[in-house]
């Protein structure tokens, strides 16, 4: 446990409040909602910068650190589906890229690696709090709802969301194969012959000194 851990954590815990925020019918209570969104996601930020910096980069941090972040837009773009700002299909397909991320990290690491976070996907989740930033403003504020702002930054997350995930599944399919191709296959072979002749040998002892 580190400092930067204990932001990623920190932004776990503005998911509730975020969520509460933009559900509850209250005055300007989804403006607050907002400067809670931005607050989350400049813990994101910060995590990683001070995490380089400080030298505290762990695999606890590599693999905490999107699923935070998962859970911040997530929670953000279903309650924007709730509300009616957002189109449902849209969001199940951006969501739906994330559980299969996810599913492909912790896949990773069962076998002994982790897929760090790449340039398409730190430019998609830029996108994603721009874009639910404009959506939530732009019931405020009629420029930015009259040219459909927030529709365009939506298609462009999905376009970058769908590119990434091709590009997550791809870097582990090349890591996957590369540790078969390093692998002893004989060796393997060997092993389990020599347990099966280890397992045959008590047995020819006890029929010797029957």
């Amino acid at each position: 446990m580190n400092f930067p851990i204990s932001l990623t954590l920190l932004r776990i815990f503005f998911v509730p409040l975020l969520v509460v925020l933009l559900l509850t019918k209250g005055e300007n209570l989804d403006l607050w909602a907002v400067g809670v969104f931005l607050l989350a996601a400049c813990t994101d930020f910060l995590d990683g910068y001070l995490a380089r910096k400080r030298g505290q980069i762990t695999a606890l941090g590599i693999l905490l650190d999107p699923m935070a972040d998962k859970l911040l837009t997530c929670s953000a773009f279903i309650s924007l589906v709730e509300l009616g700002l957002v189109p449902a299909w849209m969001v199940v397909i951006i969501v739906g890229r994330e559980l299969a991320v996810s599913g492909l990290r912790a896949s990773a690491s069962a076998q002994g690696f982790v897929l760090e976070a790449s340039d398409l996907g730190k430019t998609k989740m830029v996108l994603q709090v721009v874009s639910i930033t404009v959506i939530v403003l732009g019931q405020h504020y009629a420029v930015i709802g009259n040219f459909h702002v927030g529709v365009v930054l939506l298609w462009l997350v999905m376009l970058f969301a769908l590119a990434s995930a091709a590009q997550y599944f791809w870097g582990f399919w090349k890591k996957l194969n590369r540790g078969v191709d390093q692998s002893q296959p004989n060796a393997m072979i060997f092993r389990v012959g020599e347990q099966k002749r280890e397992e045959k040998e008590p047995q020819e002892r006890d029929v010797a000194a029957r």
